[in-house]
């Protein structure tokens, strides 16, 4: 017998964003890169917000048990958010990091389930779920 399982979310590990670098800036960091101290300007963006991140890690974390913040990667499966309305809760999601809502969610179940939401990182949901909760989404 072949037991059916849950679809798999793929899982993005890394955001592209976009910055705007001035010439000086730029060339020195092309320059780090020649020198070897890098493997290339990723390398050294990622080092570098790596590094301020760290200075601030205890106000960061902090902060994020003061908010009661989930860190990391947050899945909420279509089970997760029926439980939610068997026993009449409505969620209030915070994430810091990823949140997945994963493909079988309705966009209605979400609504009767999903209070609000806050992802600082990334949401990943189904484009008709992202759209129903537009108005619940900080």
């Amino acid at each position: 017998m072949i037991v059916p399982h849950e679809p798999k979310t793929r899982i993005v590990d890394s955001e592209k964003i976009t910055i705007n670098l001035g010439h000086v800036d730029l060339g020195q960091i092309d320059l780090m890169v020649q020198e070897g101290f890098y493997a290339n300007r990723t390398d050294f963006i990622r080092t570098a917000i790596r590094n301020q991140l760290s200075r601030h890690d205890d106000a960061m974390r902090k902060t994020v048990e003061r908010r009661a913040i989930e860190l990391g990667v947050r899945r909420y499966s279509r089970a997760d958010l029926e439980t939610a309305r068997a026993a009449g809760k409505r969620l209030a999601i915070q994430v810091l990091g990823l949140a997945v809502i994963a493909d079988d969610v309705s966009p209605e179940l979400a609504i009767e389930t999903i209070a609000s939401l806050e992802v600082l990182g990334a949401l990943q949901a189904p484009a008709t779920v992202k759209a129903a909760l537009r108005d619940r989404i900080r």
